[in-house]
C-alpha cells in the first residue's frame, strides 16, 4: 500500500494506465503540500513553454522581414463576442429595407432635425432616497428633460398629459427595496415603450475623481448594437438627445452594447500636449532639445468621468404607449431564450 501511494503522489510522476501515460493532475493528489508542488511546476512548465512560442513568432517575423516577405498572421484569441451564433437580423451595409424603415418610423422627425427632443422624466408611486438623487443626475446628462412628481396619477394619464404638453419621451424611473432597479422609456405619441432592468447603479457623488458635467449638449456614442432590434433600440436612445452636439463642452454621453447589457458612461475628455523631461547631462543636451521639439507635437487624449453609472438589459419592447393589458409586444425576454452564451439579441 505504501509503495502504491507513493507511486501515484509522486511529484509530476506518471502513471501507466492501459499502455499509456496519464499524467497526474493536482486535484488527484490529497497532500496539500506535494498538491502545491505539482501545481506549481505545472505553471511554471507552461510559463517557460508560453516564453518559447513567443520568442519563436518573434524570430519568424524578424525572418520575414529580413526576407521581404509577410509576417506570419497573428492569431485571434476566441472569445464570446468574436464566437457568438450566427443570427440572421444582423443589420447590413447595403440593406436597403433598414434604412427606407428609418425614414418612416417613429424617431425620424427628431433624427432627421425637423423636431426637438423634449423629455418628461418621473418615477413611480412609492419613490425612495436614491431615486430623486438618480433623476436629478438623469436631468443633468440630458438636455430639455424636466422632472414632474408622480403623485397619485395613473400612468396612463402621465402618457395623455405629456402627448398635449408636446413631449417626445417620456422616461419613468421605478424602484424597489430604496433603489432605482427598472427604467421604462416610452416613445411619444405613438410609442414604442421599451422596459429595462436597471443595475449596478452608480451616483456621481462615488465615482472617484469625478468631473462636474456643463450645459452643453452632449456627443452621443451608441456601440454594437448590430441587430434589428438593437438597431431600434439604439435609434430609441438617439432619440432622446438632440442632433447637434456641441464639441466645444467636450462631453461624451455612451451606451456600449455588450452579450445584451447596455453600459452607460458620461465623460469629459481634454486634450493636452505631452512635453518631456530635461536631461541633467551636459553630453546629452543637444538629444534632449530634439526630443524637446518632437514631444512637443504630441497631442494627448485624458478622460474624466462625470457620472453617473449604471447597466441596462431589455425586457420588452411594445408597440405603441404602455398597456398591459391590451399592448403588442414586439420583443419580450423568456428565460428560454437563454439556451447558449453566445447568443445574442442586440
Amino acid at each position: 500500500m505504501g509503495a502504491k501511494r507513493k507511486k501515484t503522489e509522486e511529484v509530476g510522476g506518471d502513471d501507466e494506465v492501459g499502455g499509456g501515460k496519464k499524467q497526474i493532475l493536482p486535484s488527484m493528489i490529497k497532500n496539500k503540500e506535494k498538491r502545491s508542488a505539482v501545481h506549481a511546476k505545472l505553471k511554471h512548465q507552461k510559463k517557460i513553454e508560453k516564453r518559447k512560442k513567443a520568442k519563436a513568432r518573434e524570430a519568424a517575423e524578424k525572418r520575414a522581414l529580413e526576407l521581404g516577405e509577410e509576417p506570419p498572421a497573428k492569431k485571434i484569441p476566441h472569445t464570446i463576442e468574436n464566437t457568438r451564433e450566427f443570427d440572421e437580423t444582423v443589420c447590413k451595409p447595403d440593406d436597403e429595407e433598414l434604412f427606407a424603415g428609418n425614414d418612416a418610423d417613429e424617431f425620424s422627425s427628431i433624427l432627421n432635425r425637423k423636431s426637438d427632443p423634449k423629455i418628461l422624466i418621473t418615477t413611480c408611486r412609492f419613490n425612495s432616497t436614491r431615486g430623486p438623487a438618480f433623476i436629478s443626475e438623469l436631468l443633468s446628462v440630458i438636455p430639455n428633460a424636466h422632472y414632474y412628481k408622480r403623485g397619485t396619477y395613473d400612468l396612463k394619464k402621465i402618457v395623455e398629459y405629456a402627448k398635449k404638453k408636446d413631449f417626445t419621451s417620456l422616461i419613468v424611473v421605478h424602484t424597489n427595496r430604496r433603489e432605482p432597479d427598472a427604467l421604462l422609456i416610452i416613445g411619444l405619441p405613438d410609442g414604442p415603450t421599451a422596459h429595462f432592468k436597471l443595475s449596478k447603479l452608480v451616483l456621481r457623488k462615488d465615482v472617484k475623481n469625478h468631473g462636474n458635467p456643463t450645459s452643453h449638449i452632449p456627443e452621443l456614442v451608441l456601440n454594437n448594437f448590430t441587430t434589428r432590434l438593437g438597431h431600434r433600440i439604439g435609434r430609441m436612445i438617439q432619440s432622446l438627445f438632440p442632433q447637434a452636439p456641441n464639441f466645444g463642452g467636450r462631453r461624451v454621453v455612451t451606451f456600449h452594447n455588450q452579450r445584451d447589457f447596455i453600459f452607460f458612461r458620461h465623460h469629459r475628455y481634454i486634450f493636452e500636449s505631452k512635453e518631456s523631461k530635461q536631461g541633467d547631462s551636459k553630453g546629452n543636451k543637444d538629444k534632449d532639445a530634439k526630443g524637446e521639439k518632437s514631444s512637443r507635437g504630441k497631442v494627448v487624449a485624458r478622460l474624466q468621468e462625470c457620472g453617473p453609472r449604471f447597466t441596462l438589459k431589455l425586457i420588452s419592447l411594445q408597440h405603441g404607449t404602455f398597456d398591459t393589458k391590451g399592448g403588442e409586444y414586439e420583443w419580450v425576454h423568456k428565460p428560454e431564450m437563454d439556451t447558449s452564451r453566445r447568443r445574442f439579441f442586440l
